[in-house]
């Protein structure tokens, strides 16, 4: 319980930090994507910061515009797995995520596409 606590105050706090923080907006305190930093492409992940701002302030429209396979495929998976770990938490038990060798190769394929969908069409 006291992990869930823990990770439930942090998101709280990112959360806060986030909502008074716009990254449209150059000069803010946020972390680049090392990735991005490195070859100047955008990862499968660039834009999810931006994402969750959008998110945070209800503008759907913009955060599917910053990343639409992150916002489709990625925010209702961390729903799923946050959600089940919440709830096997508060019945006493333990949920350990354990995703199949299939699912991991599907995950990361997509990962892969989306990546290269996202570079070459700018």
């Amino acid at each position: 319980m006291l992990g869930a606590l823990v990770v439930t105050g942090l998101t709280t706090a990112a959360c806060a930090y986030l909502w008074h923080t716009d990254p449209h907006r150059p000069g803010q305190l946020l972390p680049r994507c090392p990735f991005n930093v490195m070859t100047g492409l955008l990862c499968p992940a660039c834009g999810g910061t931006r994402m969750a701002y959008d998110l945070l302030h209800g503008d759907l429209s913009a955060a599917f515009h910053d990343n639409a396979a992150l916002l489709v495929l990625g925010v209702p998976l961390a729903a799923y797995v946050g959600g089940r770990l919440l709830y096997e938490g508060l019945r006493g038990r333990r949920y350990r995520v354990r995703p199949r060798t299939r699912t991991l190769a599907v995950g990361l394929a997509v990962a892969a596409v989306w990546g290269v969908v996202r570079n070459v069409t700018g």
